[in-house]
């Protein structure tokens, strides 16, 4: 478990870092110009670091599954080995499947000077701007979507229906409660993740007609909130780490 905790916490820290610096830039300096190659490697980073977070909270989902279905071959299960695979393979995948995008970008011609909606580089916002035909590039990012968080989403709410069917098979309450209250942290972090990515894409596609404040508001709670509330929710919930973080406190004190 804090294998994957500490997986989430290096993306959430790679999306932060990749964001930030434009945003500073605009808010701050009212630097508002980037360049495009630029504005290409911050997409990339972006858009990759958004996918092996939802990897990674499936991941963590299937960690849950082994923890309440079988929790004396939890250890057997998951292995070291076992592991460094799962984030040898999120990793990958996220990297593989949104080069392609980047390059695709690359061949289309644009105009001199673009506008764009947010203080960040997007790949829904990149395209806009371009004068060529965007038809290749629109369906391959549909099917980046598709085949990354899609897919990750619909295995999350599998995993969560056998996680249930096992607890309620659970002849004690207090172990179906006790159970359950294993998973609230993770379900948390699954909303704080899908729900603004949900109210973005809905805001996309039918408030074109909303203030433009409202799409830059929707996509810097998208990319910003999971960073900030992933920290804050694991914390309250892991008494481990809760525990941990006391003790530096109080180390500090004396």
């Amino acid at each position: 478990m804090y294998f994957f905790l500490s997986m989430l916490a290096l993306t959430d820290l790679g999306l932060s870092t990749t964001t930030l610096p434009t945003m500073f830039s605009v808010f701050w300096f009212h630097a508002r110009e980037i360049s495009f190659n630029a504005c290409l490697v911050q997409m990339y980073f972006i858009h990759v670091f958004s996918i092996i977070e939802s990897a990674v909270l499936l991941a963590m989902a299937f960690d849950r599954i082994v923890a309440i279905r079988v929790p004396l071959r939890y250890s057997a299960i998951l292995t070291n080995g076992v592991i460094i695979g799962i984030g040898s393979a999120i990793a990958g995948r996220a990297l593989a499947l949104v080069f392609p995008a980047s390059f695709l970008l690359k061949k289309l011609q644009y105009r001199h000077v673009n506008i764009l909606s947010y203080p960040f580089c997007l790949h829904q916002d990149l395209i806009k701007t371009t004068v060529s035909s965007r038809r290749v590039s629109s369906i391959y990012g549909l099917m980046v979507v598709i085949c990354s968080m899609g897919l990750d989403s619909v295995l999350l709410i599998l995993s969560y229906i056998l996680i249930l069917g096992t607890v309620l098979n659970i002849a004690s309450k207090t172990e179906r409660v006790k159970a359950l209250n294993t998973c609230i942290s993770h379900i948390c972090a699954v909303l704080t993740f899908y729900t603004p990515m949900i109210g973005l894409s809905m805001i996309r596609r039918y408030g074109k007609n909303a203030s433009p404040i409202v799409h830059v508001l929707m996509a810097n709670v998208y990319l910003l909130v999971p960073p900030l509330m992933n920290p804050i929710v694991y914390s309250v919930k892991t008494k481990q780490i809760r525990d941990r973080i006391l003790k530096k406190f109080k180390q500090q004190k004396v």
